[in-house]
């Protein structure tokens, strides 16, 4: 199946890109980005569509006989308004293993250390780590330092604001275990604050699409995950091989997902190990945080786009699919907005085909249609969340170029005067 749909959308590249080099007419190029934007929308329906499969069916039941053991690692730097909460989930953790939780503090200067030396004191699990001081700052530091303290079989990300259901952690553990070639396996992340404001809920609408829909689709359709920086887990072994965190990747997650992709690893999707987490409640905070990702995720394209390798064997889909998101469906969103002011007023049209707006039409329906899927399958429906989807095309969705465009100056700007990019902590809310 996987190798199926691969050929057929390499083969449909093929023909438009040989059309294209033969006519080059004005309604032969929109003809041409025409099709090709409808084949997107279609891959992202079929992810859709598969991933509304695998996390609706039933899930085995797993049990082991021996559970491994496991150390949970949780970077914190002036986490002070969130680590209570967090330690408070962490403590309540079901499983039957070994477990250690190691706080990684790094440097903080607010009461995140009484906090954390607390608990550390209360609860035999519980360890607050002092980080040394070192350059790049960042997560990928931090976690590589984690490494070298903890001697656990796996280890298992949360970030410091997240509250994991008690499960979480088993689950992801059963669950790797029951795949022969799997690196660790990926859970589910929701929003904690969903109902504050419009921004957090619509970013807990993206995630429910985005995070879980296309991830589990990705998963059943190709055998490919991707890990989310929390509520992830990875075996020491595997980490250990590749080199442990590459410090300079700001998308630490992502880029680790690569190569363990390369390894030929699997990274098995977790929809029932299930996470709460803080999302930015401003615009401000969101700004930020979404520039730090994307300029995470340009790190990859171009470590893709440069290193040998990148585009073999199940390396291939996850490639391919940073390309779509980071440089193709970006250039047909800024090209949705041209065709869309043409086609209101009337200044360009398309004889013997389509209009021109039928385009903008085709990719809000499959938007609003994806968003409400994910809702039917989180049983995540309420009046103001319908709303919500509805109008997220023309807001949240659009921030997106502007964030692309924002993270792409800062990004070669810090590579022509051959500067790290820096980390650039998100800020929690009480």
């Amino acid at each position: 199946m996987r190798k199926v749909i691969i050929s057929m959308v390499f083969a449909s590249i093929g023909i438009f890109i040989a059309v294209f080099l033969d006519l080059i007419t004005m309604k032969n190029l929109l003809l041409f980005t025409t099709v090709l934007f409808l084949i997107l929308l279609l891959y992202y329906t079929l992810l859709t569509i598969a991933g509304l499969y695998y996390r609706t069916k039933e899930q085995k039941s797993i049990s082991l006989e021996k559970y491994p053991s496991v150390d949970i690692l949780i970077p914190a730097h002036n986490e002070g308004v969130v680590l209570k909460e967090t330690l408070d989930a962490m403590v309540r953790l079901h499983y039957p293993g070994e477990l250690n939780i190691y706080v990684l503090n790094d440097n903080s200067k607010d009461d995140t250390p009484e906090i954390a030396g607390e608990y550390d004191e209360t609860y035999h699990r519980v360890h607050h780590i002092l980080v040394p001081p070192g350059e790049p700052k960042g997560k990928s530091r931090v976690l590589n330092y984690g490494l070298q303290i903890s001697t656990g079989e796996y280890f298992c990300v949360y970030d410091a604001d997240n509250q994991p259901e008690e499960e979480a952690l088993v689950q992801l553990v059963e669950t790797a275990h029951s795949y022969t070639n799997a690196a660790g396996a990926v859970g589910y992340v929701r929003t904690l604050n969903e109902r504050k404001n419009f921004l957090t809920r619509m970013i807990s609408i993206e995630f429910q699409v985005f995070q879980l829909l296309m991830q589990a689709g990705r998963w059943q359709l190709f055998r490919t995950g991707s890990l989310t920086g929390t509520n992830m887990l990875v075996k020491r072994k595997v980490i250990q091989e590749l080199g442990g965190y590459d410090p300079y990747a700001i998308a630490e997650d992502a880029e680790l997902t690569l190569r363990i992709t390369q390894q030929g690893f699997f990274l098995p999707i977790v929809p029932h190990s299930v996470t709460w987490e803080q999302e930015p409640e401003s615009m401000q905070v969101y700004i930020k945080q979404r520039t730090r990702w994307l300029q995470g995720n340009l790190y990859i394209v171009e470590k893709t786009l440069t290193v040998p390798g990148y585009f073999k064997g199940e390396m291939m889909v996850h490639s391919i699919h940073q390309l779509m998101v980071y440089v193709v469906f970006w250039f047909f969103l800024v090209l949705s907005y041209v065709w869309f002011v043409l086609g209101v007023f009337d200044l360009l049209y398309i004889s013997h085909t389509l209009p021109l707006m039928f385009i903008w039409y085709v990719s809000y329906i499959i938007y609003t249609t994806q968003l409400m899927s994910a809702q039917a399958a989180e049983n995540s429906f309420t009046p103001r969340n319908i709303f919500t989807s509805f109008i997220m095309y023309f807001t949240y969705a659009q921030l997106f170029s502007y964030l692309f465009v924002r993270s792409l100056v800062f990004y070669i700007k810090a590579k022509k005067k051959q500067q790290v990019i820096g980390w650039d902590k998100t800020t929690r809310f009480k």
